[in-house]
Parts: structure tokens; sequence; C-alpha cells
């Protein structure tokens, strides 16, 4: 199966272990980006994963794409020009101590793109799914317009398309999502979304849940689910459901609607090494289960064990195989040393 996706990446800059940015005197350098980290994952389960976006020629934008290459990611149709890679801080946070992202993306080469660099109909060749977020278009009215040419040469070319809201009020406002976003959802099959994001970004919301209380209401997410589908008319909607006890601990699940009918994973208890990436990893291995016809329990379950593996691992990539994550979905999460 093969799997295009189209957004930024850009170079993770994060202090050690868990400084603060005031204490830091050096930076461990990675590259990760909602888009790039869900190819990667794909890549990891066997598939063919592209990823599409605009970087520099110089040395940097080089690394970045012997970084996607070198885990397996095809880069054939990056465009290269523009003057810099996009770049994001990163302070891990700690116990009740939030982490911390600054971003430094502002005329990045992606955010400056036009529509002329990329040639969608070749792109989509042979192409059986498509998957951006709301990070890309909230780029700028130039990207979101790259955007939805994208949507519709993949609409006509019979590709199945996802999106993972990602609401980034670093990026833009309520307004200016829900504009850009209503307008691109009349193209989406499979709608990624959290409590919050619904809410920010198409005023739907979850009624008697408290985000910031810890607390999941299932009914009010079933009750979310259905406006959704029923304002859009999504084939699939899922909503990752996360618990924050502290910045190190959550409790992790999700929910699929389909069919009119909700399906709930099972709740991982996690101890966070590294959170960034998570729910890509979750979009990345719902994208994998649905493509290669996982029923909707099975897709929810294999997504959420997915996520709750890249809880794990450092940086923005997930890199575990389908056993691992299939091992995890059956229950075996005990993490005891395999000899």
């Amino acid at each position: 199966m093969k799997v295009v996706t189209f957004g930024e990446i850009m170079l993770r800059l994060a202090p050690h272990g868990y400084y603060r940015f005031t204490q830091a005197h050096d930076y461990e350098a990675t590259f990760g980006g909602g888009e790039a980290n869900v190819a990667v994952s794909l890549a990891n389960y066997g598939d063919e994963a592209r990823f599409v976006t605009k970087l520099p020629t110089h040395e940097i934008g080089d690394s970045a794409v012997n970084d996607l290459r070198a885990n397996g990611v095809d880069t054939d149709f990056i465009t290269r020009g523009g003057e810099r890679v996009g770049i994001y801080f990163l302070e891990k946070g700690a116990s009740q101590r939030a982490s911390n992202v600054i971003y430094d993306r502002a005329h990045s080469s992606i955010a400056t793109a036009k529509p002329e660099d990329f040639d969608w109909d070749a792109i989509f060749t042979d192409a059986d799914w498509f998957h951006f977020t709301g990070i890309t278009p909230a780029l700028g009215d130039n990207v979101a317009a790259i955007c939805e040419e994208a949507c519709k040469v993949a609409k006509a070319k019979g590709v199945r398309i996802s999106c993972d809201l990602n609401y980034r009020k670093k990026l833009w406002s309520t307004k200016e999502a829900s504009e850009t976003m209503t307008k691109l959802a009349k193209y989406i099959d499979v709608l990624i979304a959290n409590e919050e994001d619904s809410e920010k970004v198409f005023g739907i919301k979850s009624h008697a849940t408290d985000v910031t209380a810890g607390s999941l209401n299932r009914e009010g997410y079933i009750d979310v689910a259905k406006q959704l589908k029923e304002k859009f008319n999504f084939e699939y909607v899922a909503i990752t459901l996360r618990e924050s006890i502290t910045a190190n601990d959550n409790r992790w699940g999700a929910m699929v609607y389909v069919d009119q009918k909700p399906y709930f994973s099972k709740q991982y208890d996690i101890h966070i090494v590294d959170r960034v990436g998570g729910g890509d990893s979750f979009a990345g291995g719902l994208i994998y289960a649905l493509m290669h016809g996982y029923e909707p329990q099975e897709a929810v379950d294999f997504a959420v064990a997915a996520s709750c593996l890249k809880h794990s691992i450092e940086g923005d990539y997930n890199r575990v195989s389908v056993a691992e994550v299939t091992a995890l979905a059956a229950g075996d999460g005990t993490g005891r040393v395999q000899r």
C-alpha cells in the first residue's frame, strides 16, 4: 500500500533530559513534524510512504531529506528551494511542570511554497491514501490553497484522505482555523481529533467533560463524533482520549465512530519518555489498520497501542514494528525483557 503525506519537517532542538531552556548549554538536534512522523510510522510497518514538502538546497535541508530516507521514506517529490528549515525548541515537562514548545518557523521553505512547486497528479500515482494535518494549512493562505489542490487531485483519483485537526494556537486563531478547515473538511474521509480540537476548530464540544480535570465522559464523545459525522459526512471519526495526571503520567485511549457505532479502545496508563509525536503515531497506526482491512475495534486497538509505545521513545518518530504493536494490543504490556 502507498501513502502520501504533505507538511513541514522541522529541525527539533531540545535541551538534554529535563533541563529548562534557561539552564541549557547545549541542545540535541533531530528532525520531526506531524506528517513526516506519520510517514515514518508507515514505512516502519512496511508500507510505501511518500513525504512531500519543500526544503532549502543547503546542507540542513539535505540532512532532513537524508533522515527521512534513512527511515525508509520516499523523498522523490520533495521540492527544493526557499531559504530555511523551520525550527522548534522543546523543553520537556516533568511532574506538574508542563512541556513547552517555541517555534522559529516563519518564512520556512514550505511556508513560502507556491502551487506550481508540486505536481500532484504525479505525486498521487498509484497512491492509496493521503494524509495531512491542520498544522499545514495554518502555515499560510498559500499553503492552505496547496492543501486544497492536493485534496482535489487525490479525491479525483479515488485516494482516501485523512486529516488530524492538530489545532495549534501559536500558528493561527480559532476563527482562521474554522474557516480553512471547514473548507477542507468536504474532502476528508477519516477525521482524527481530540476533545479540544473539535471545539476550537468546529465549535463542537463534549458536554460534561473538563479536559483540565482529567475526567472523560464516554457519552459526551459519542455525541461529538455524531455531530462531526452529521455536519461533514466523514466516514470515520477518531477521537483520542488523553487524561493528563501529570506531565509524566497519562491515561491514553481513543474512540473510533463509524456506521453510527462507537468503538472504544482499552486505556493504557503510560509513563512518558517523550510525548511529542504521540498523536501522529496514533494517526499512523489507524491509517495502517484501515488500509489493511482491520475491523473498527481492531483498528482503534492497534492505533492506540502504537501510540502508547511511541510515548516510550525519544524523538518525534515512532520506531516500532507491526509485531510489537500487535503484541501490545493483544495484551503483552508487562515490559519484560525479551530474551
